[in-house]
């Protein structure tokens, strides 16, 4: 399985990249490459902290690349209450050198083949929509997307009824149901908030993980985002959207979902980036959504303290982790 992974980090995209990192180290997957959008900070920043967070993981060579600079007609709008300046909490991502085209990440990757490749796009659909405008052929063979947005017939996290990635970039989000080769899955806000991380595991996690350098710097991550949570109401815990949608994107988890026409509102100031959904077919267009509607959160949390484990693992140099990475790699 092949995974271009698409992100804005973001905290909770750092828990997603830590979990792909882990599987591409133990070859359950081949991280093609992570491109960032712009969203919790600017598209540069976003990929400082993923190349940071891949070197963390020990995948300092995974291509990475800033996509678009901003959504395609509303200015650019980030979340410092969130997830701080920077984007990673009170952490701070060291300057990178290495860059890439990230439209041609895609197009290289989609060139060796669809059947087993996965789009997953955890921050605003910027890139995506802009990839179908300047590469609609390539576009058109994407088989597998999944992303986190939306709230459907729940309450938004951004307005009253607008989930954070469709309000950055619903002009995005629009075009891209409008026009996906296939139905997209979409994890929303109605699933992705039962993924709750508490303080007592996040120090289990901490210590599961042992010698590698995650470990130092995942709790002065972790914490901006406890404290974010408890300002708004939510208790002292972080709900870790984005780490569940890789999950599901991958079918790592037991999930249901419901396939429907998904749509929203890209222009009002006061619906702007609402998601609404047929399932009637009332609408007479053809389903371009399967819309998450649950999922095994308790699965979901028992595989990261598994990934959390290999990190710890291939750290301390663990031979029997070596030789079943080579026994998948010559599979």
């Amino acid at each position: 399985m092949r995974v271009i992974y698409d992100c804005d980090p973001g905290i909770d995209d750092t828990y997603a990249l830590i979990y792909l990192a882990a599987l591409a180290h133990t070859q359950d997957i081949e991280l093609e490459c992570v491109t960032t959008s712009a969203g919790n900070v600017d598209a540069d920043q976003c990929a400082r902290n993923a190349a940071w967070i891949l070197s963390l993981c020990g995948l300092p060579t995974i291509p990475l690349a800033a996509g678009m600079q901003a959504p395609l007609e509303w200015e650019l709008t980030t979340t410092p209450d969130t997830h701080g300046d920077t984007g990673l909490g009170y952490a701070t991502a060291p300057t990178r050198h290495v860059e890439h085209d990230w439209a041609m990440l895609w197009c290289d990757a989609i060139d060796r083949g669809t059947d087993d490749l996965h789009l997953i796009i955890t921050g605003p659909m910027t890139n995506l929509a802009a990839f179908a405008h300047l590469h609609p052929q390539h576009y058109a063979k994407l088989q597998h997307i999944t992303v986190m947005g939306g709230a459907f017939l729940y309450p938004g996290n951004t307005t009253p009824t607008a989930e954070w990635n469709f309000w950055v970039d619903p002009h995005a989000a629009k075009h891209v149901f409008a026009t996906t080769p296939s139905p997209i899955t979409v994890c929303p806000l109605n699933v992705t908030e039962r993924m709750i991380l508490t303080p007592d595991h996040l120090e289990r996690i901490i210590d599961t993980l042992g010698t590698s350098p995650l470990a130092q710097h995942l709790e002065p991550i972790t914490r901006f985002y406890f404290e974010f949570h408890e300002d708004t109401g939510d208790g002292y815990q972080a709900q870790i959207h984005d780490l569940l949608t890789v999950m599901v994107a991958l079918k790592q988890v037991p999930s249901d979902s419901r396939l429907s026409t998904a749509d929203l509102e890209p222009n009002s100031p006061l619906t702007r980036g609402t998601s609404i959904a047929d399932d009637t077919g009332m609408w007479d267009r053809d389903p371009n959504a399967h819309i998450l509607t649950n999922a095994d959160i308790t699965t979901a949390w028992q595989l990261f303290d598994t990934a959390c484990s290999t990190h710890a693992r291939i750290h301390a140099g663990d031979p029997a982790l070596e030789r079943l990475r080579h026994m998948r790699a010559d599979d």
